[in-house]
């Protein structure tokens, strides 16, 4: 089962050449196929630069650029739509999710049979290293609410590492989300539509350059429109996804 990598990438000509490097090293100990798709998105640094110089060194990568419309959800969305694998993951390219964590993803996705892997920062087992403490407390309201609202379990619905296979992107079609509220969109819709999934624990690390393209502001109103779209969802299409 070939697995893609979809990395979204925005101004991240620092942090990307040690990330892709550390996927390449964990990739190169195990016998996984595998390719690195990187949506360069209409970066303004040297970004691509950096992208078409790893492509010589690290054979899995390959890269395209979205012109537009820019958003952290339209990059990944754009990914989605060209990734060549049997499942697919979401990847940051700060080196924030380990690679080897996607490993523990990629084998536990096969020795369960499930349709998607989700990871928990937060469960026994997890780990989160310099996390800012504020951010920290938004997450843990946010996906709070997200289980009150959606009677689940589940505890880390907004990171967006998680592993997917092929169907369940078809199956959570449309993808509305055009920024970070993506994020929650594709997990829900692929719980209510009756995917199965299991849950294990990984870590999380904070970005050694750069700024977090994250805005808080971005915790308000976009998560809230996709959290009544799921909501609505679950409530009113009661029996129409039995697997």
């Amino acid at each position: 089962m070939k697995l893609s990598i979809v990395m979204p990438a925005y101004n991240e000509e620092e942090s990307i050449p040690e990330t892709l490097q550390a996927i390449h090293k964990a990739f190169s100990e195990v016998k996984i196929d595998h390719e690195i798709l990187v949506v360069n998105d209409n970066s303004k640094d040297g970004t691509e630069a950096v992208l078409k110089s790893l492509t010589e060194t690290i054979p899995t990568l390959r890269y395209v650029t979205n012109h537009g419309p820019n958003g952290f959800g339209y990059a990944i969305r754009y990914g989605l739509e060209r990734f060549e694998g049997d499942c697919v993951a979401i990847m940051m390219a700060d080196l924030s999710d380990s690679p080897y964590d996607l490993i523990k993803f990629y084998t536990t996705m096969l020795e369960k049979n499930v349709d998607c892997v989700f990871g928990s920062r937060w469960m026994k087992g997890g780990k989160v290293i310099d996390y800012p403490w504020l951010k920290k407390v938004i997450n843990r309201i946010a996906n709070r609410i997200v289980r009150m609202v959606m009677r689940i379990k589940y505890d880390d619905t907004t990171n967006a590492f998680k592993l997917y296979k092929r169907d369940v992107i078809k199956g959570v079609q449309p993808l509305l989300s055009p920024h970070f509220n993506l994020t929650i969109e594709i997990p829900l819709k692929a719980i209510i539509r009756g995917f199965s999934y299991e849950i294990v624990p990984n870590s999380w690390t904070n970005r050694k350059y750069g700024e977090s393209k994250l805005k808080i502001k971005e915790m308000g109103s976009r998560y809230f429109f996709i959290l009544m779209y799921c909501f609505i969802e679950k409530h009113f299409s009661r029996g129409d996804y039995k697997k």
